[in-house]
This record gives structure tokens, sequence and C-alpha cells, in this order.
């Protein structure tokens, strides 16, 4: 008989076999013992005197077996899975700059560039809301009121001026306040300035026989910091700083089709003021034909070019476009709205504004002699608690409000209402948070200004700071929160980062951000910042690969995988919203 005792292929069989015929051969498993041999005893014993030979190929061959076994792979680490993302030929030409480290102990986790300067877009946001915190507080308020150069007498006639003096509250709008998972207006854009108009009806006032001033003196009157592009200005996400600001400094424009073809488009403003003038080129085109619309007003002018055209029955297109002087305008608009209310007014409307001068080595003009210390308060209105707009400043990436915020560090810290105190008392804050000069370079407090730096680890060193103040809870309520609110309400919808990752978007042309805190599955808290500089490609692209990455985070650095929400990720987000909602009601 014939045995193929060194077929490697089949060692695990073939020593089975073995084994069992000696098991059968055993006096321990067969102690019944037989008068006529059977035929598996008698091959057994044939097979004894091989079977030590047997035992020793295959205990030989086994190094062979092992080798002919494939190995499974062992999974690539963080560093490798990132740079797989990293390394896509689509982002040959960008720039990246990432650093992560442990909330707890402060050890790196991963670095790439973390030391060069980067542009950060509305991470910058994270530096002023910050130093807002911890140089002014959250509970401040800011406090506009309606004052007077002159009397009022017992028939209603104010004999003098009526000033409107802002200290730049952001929030003279219709603007709905706390803010919940996503903006909204619910309330008339002038809401606030009507209320300051009733109290003067309720005051007794009937006319006013001299002017209506928009005072935003409490600033100056830079309304743009350095390194803003001119394409920006005539947008909302541009508009000019003043300590008298209106809805965001904002008009609304919407452009109504005709009733036919070639009729001219209707254009109304909302508020219905007639500050602009509109050179309306608008038409109406046949049903389904797609719209066009184009904008565009040079900075300094009064004058709104508007072409395109709108289909038949079309929905209206709605621009928002930017206020050429904040305080101006207010003083205009508050001017009708007391006319509405049959109070007269015989003067003009106008701005105050401050002297540039005074905030620099020129004190601030002194009153006349006589003249009053501060004026009679005929109306005013005190605003919510400056923490409730840093949550809009980073929820909605707001650029006014950051500026506005920026503007009030530095008045609180006394370096003056300018653009360059703000700027260095932004720069006293990020050296008092630990920061080195090297790592930052500012000219704003939103990010707009592609004149802004600061390096990925700068960055992960100033939320570390912040972080571990009695402010930190509060601060990160304010942050954007995975597939929850804000700029990330859209993000992370199928991810294992929904509800796990706080942080602040960042979007300018070619430049993309996102830095803030986070938490693995297993319960690990990181604080992360990734900046992509110089690409070219859609900016979908570029947030793909940073959310990519923050979700290997995550996921302690396995793979990141497009998928439902798990039930822990449900709760989580649910969790959150109930929170928010909650903190909102109190």
């Amino acid at each position: 008989m014939d045995f193929p005792l060194c077929s490697f292929g089949s060692s695990k069989l073939r020593t089975a076999k073995i084994f069992a015929v000696r098991d059968d051969f055993s006096p321990r498993q067969n102690p019944q013992k037989s008068s006529v041999p059977s035929v598996s005893s008698a091959l057994c014993f044939w097979l004894r005197p091989y079977s030590f030979c047997c035992a020793l190929i295959l205990l030989f061959a086994q190094p062979f077996f092992a080798a002919a076994t494939p190995k499974k792979e062992a999974r690539p680490g963080l560093p490798a899975r990132i740079q797989a993302i990293l390394s896509q030929p689509q982002f040959a030409s960008a720039e990246w700059g990432i650093h992560v480290i442990d909330a707890e102990h402060g050890d790196v986790i991963y670095s790439l560039n973390s030391s060069r300067l980067f542009v950060p877009a509305s991470n910058g946001k994270l530096l002023t809301t910050t130093a807002a915190f911890a140089l002014v507080g959250p509970e401040h308020r800011f406090r506009t009121t309606v004052e007077t150069s002159g009397t009022l007498d017992d028939q209603g006639r104010l004999t003098g001026d009526l000033i409107i003096v802002g200290r730049g509250d952001p929030n003279l709008s219709g603007r709905t306040l706390p803010y919940q998972t996503k903006t909204e207006r619910l309330s008339p854009a002038a809401w606030i300035l009507e209320e300051l108009a009733g109290q003067l009806v309720q005051k007794g006032v009937k006319s006013v026989r001299g002017d209506v001033i928009g005072d935003d003196s409490f600033y100056s009157a830079q309304r743009f910091p350095d390194g803003w592009a001119q394409d920006d200005l005539q947008w909302g996400d541009g508009a000019p700083v003043s300590a008298l600001s209106f809805n965001d400094n904002v008009l609304v424009l919407r452009i109504q089709p005709g009733e036919h073809a070639g009729d001219k488009a209707q254009i109304e403003f909302d508020p219905p003021l007639a500050y602009y003038d509109v050179d309306n080129r608008v038409t109406t085109s046949a049903e389904g034909v797609p719209r066009k619309i184009g904008v565009h007003r040079d900075p300094g002018s009064l004058k709104v070019y508007v072409w395109g055209s709108l289909p038949v029955n079309g929905q209206p297109a709605i621009e928002a476009i930017a206020i050429e002087d904040p305080a101006e305008y207010t003083a205009h608009l508050f001017r009708m709205l007391l006319e509405k209310r049959g109070i007269t007014v015989t003067g003009a409307a106008y701005a105050r504004h401050a002297d540039v001068a005074q905030f620099f080595d020129q004190p601030p003009a002194q009153p006349a002699a006589g003249a009053p210390a501060s004026l009679p308060v005929l109306a005013e209105h005190i605003s919510l608690p400056l923490g409730e707009d840093l949550k809009v400043i980073n929820k909605t990436s707001q650029n006014l409000h950051a500026e506005l915020a920026l503007r009030l560090v530095a008045r609180t810290t006394e370096a003056g209402g300018s653009v360059e105190g703000s700027v260095a008392a932004l720069k006293a804050w990020l050296l008092r948070a630990g920061l080195h000069e090297e790592d930052f370079y500012v000219q704003d407090g939103s990010g707009l200004s592609r004149r802004d730096l600061i390096t990925p680890a700068g960055m992960v060193q100033l939320l570390a700071y912040a972080s571990r103040q009695p402010w930190a809870a509060a601060f990160e309520e304010t942050l954007p929160v995975a597939a929850v609110d804000g700029s990330l309400a859209e993000r992370f919808l199928k991810s294992p980062a929904a509800g796990l990752v706080r942080a602040k978007t960042g979007t300018l042309g070619h430049v993309n951000a996102l830095s803030g805190y986070g938490q693995t599955l297993s319960g690990k808290k990181f604080i992360f910042s990734i900046f992509c500089n110089n690409h070219n490609q859609p900016s979908s692209k570029i947030v793909g690969a940073i959310d990519s990455i923050v979700t290997l985070l995550v996921d302690d650095g396995r793979a990141a995988k497009t998928r439902s929400l798990t039930t822990e990720q449900r709760k989580a987000v649910s969790r959150e919203s109930t929170r928010i909602n909650a903190n909102q009601n109190q």
C-alpha cells in the first residue's frame, strides 16, 4: 500500500489520520481485546515503525507550511492613512498644515507642517472670540441711546438735534436671538429702531426742530481693515464696520419678474428706504429660461447697477448688498420712522464720525465750555449679553460681528477703537495665551484679510489655552457642532464624527480650514487644526478631505467609511440638540 507521507499540501489531513489511527490502536481506547485482529489494527501495526519518522517530517515541514499560508497585513497607522488622503493627485499643488494633540496630556497625535504660516480664513474668528471671552466677558451688554442737544417743551417741541448714539451693538436687526440651530429673522429688520421711536412718542415728542444724527464715534471711522479684497466690499461679507450698525450693514434687494416677457423687472429694498440710486436693467424673459442676475456698486458710490433677466412666473431674486455708510443710513431710516409716527422733523439726516486722528496720537476733542458732560437720554435699547453674539460669530461665521467684537476688545483694554488698536490688542492676547510672535500675523478680527497668518501649532496652542479657562465651556458652546448646527450642520452627517466635533470652519478662495475640539469613539478628547492653502480644487473636495481626516481622528485611526449614524451617534446628536434648545429656553 502506498502512502504519500510527505504530501505538504495536505499536512493537517494526514496528521489527523495518523493520530486517529494511533488512538484506535491504543489499549486505553480499546480495552477489550479481540481474538481476530481488525483491519485497522493490522494497518496501524504495519504503520507503527513509520510513525516516528512521519512526525519528524511534519515537525520540520511546519515552517514551510507557515510560509505557504498568507499572512494578514497589519492595518496602516494614522499617519499613513492621513497621508493616503493628502497624496491624492488632485491635491498635488495644495499646501497642508495639520496639528493634533491629546487634550488631556498635550501629547502630539499627528503633525504636518505645523510650524508653517497659513492663511486661516474664518478660523481667525477663534482668535477674536477667545479674546472677547477673556478680556471683555460674555456678560457685557451694548447700550444704544437716542439723545438730544436741545430741550423739549410742554408742547412736545424738541428744539435741537436728535442723536442716535451707537456703541457697537451688532444686533440692531431682525435676527432671532438666542441663536438656535440656524439663522432666523422672524422680526422686521427695523424693530429695535421702531421701539426707540415709540419711546420718543411716549416721552411726548411731537416735532424735532433740528437734525437727526447717526453717531458712530465710539469707534474709529476706519470702515475696513487692511487686506480686504475690493470685490468683497459690495457684499455682506465685506460690510463696513461702524459703531452704529444696522441689519448687519446690508440692504436686501428683492428683484421680481414682470407679468409678461419683455417687461422690466421690479426692484424693492428691505427696509423700504431710497438710499441707493438703482440703475435697473433687469428684464423679464420667457418662462423656463434660466435666470441671470448681476449686481455692481463701486466702493464709495451710492449708484447700484442691476442687470440680467428673470423668467415669467419665476421666483424673485434676492441679493444682499452692503450699506455704504451705516451710521448715515440709520439716521435716514430713523427719521423716516419718526415721521411715520407723526413726529415732524425739520432738519436733515446725516452721520457723525470720529476724527480718526483722535484714536492715535491726539486726545479726543474736548466739549465746549459750559457744555454738559453728557446729553439727556430720551430712549435706549440694551442688548442681550455679548456671549449670545459670540455664538452668532462662530456658528454662522459672521464677519461684521467679529470685527465689532475686536473693536470692543480694543476699547476695553484701552487700545482704542481703531483698526491698529484692535490688532495690537489681539496680538497682546495671543502672546498671553502662549503663542510666539513667529506663530501669527493678524490684520483683522474676522479672517477676511488675506494678510492674516497663523501656524497650525499656534492655533492648537490657543485652543488648548482656552480649554483651561473658566469660560472654556461657554466658548466651546459657541462652536458649530458636527451634523447639528451652524456651518457644520450639513457636514459629517453619515460619519462617526457626528455630534462629537465642535469646530470653526474657514473658507476663502483657494483656502479651507477647520479647527476645534473632538472626541474619539473611545472617549478620548483631542484638539486639532487643519489648514489647506493654495489649492486649485472646488472647495467641496478640500472639505471632503478635511472631514475624512477628522473622521479618522474620531474613529481612533480606523478606516473612514461613509455610513449611517449609529445609535450612539444619533443619541449624541439628539442630546446636543436638546441641550442647545434647553439653554436657549432658560
